[in-house]
């Protein structure tokens, strides 16, 4: 689930989908450092369904736990459909979810070029 490159945003919780069916998030996170847009993985403990992370619902919980955490800004999108797993969502943020990382510990790897 998680490696040494790893961010953990948040640990266990709960998430409905629109369904109302819910599913157990075993953690959100991100990789320590990246050029831009952050990809924000979503590990659950069981197999979900696969269009799961196109469920506005599913994913507006995600975001709220976020938000909950400390993070301020507009709702995510989803990534690339080929990174969505059977026990993984891929969301993409959106540039104000970068200052939010930052705090966690993500480097922005595209900030080392701004100085030249």
């Amino acid at each position: 689930m998680t490696t040494d490159t790893d961010i953990q945003l948040s640990g266990p919780f709960k998430a409905s989908d629109s369904t109302s069916r819910s599913h157990d998030v075993k953690a959100i996170r991100i990789f320590d450092e990246g050029y831009g847009i952050i990809d924000v993985y979503v590990d659950f403990a069981a197999p979900i369904d696969g269009g799961l992370y196109k469920d506005k619902v599913l994913v507006g919980n995600i975001i709220d736990r976020l938000r909950a955490l400390g993070y301020v800004g507009p709702n995510f999108s989803h990534s690339d459909p080929g990174l969505q797993d059977r026990k993984l969502i891929v969301l993409e943020a959106p540039e104000e979810f970068s200052a939010f990382a930052k705090l966690k510990g993500w480097k922005n790897l595209a900030e080392e070029f701004d100085d030249e």
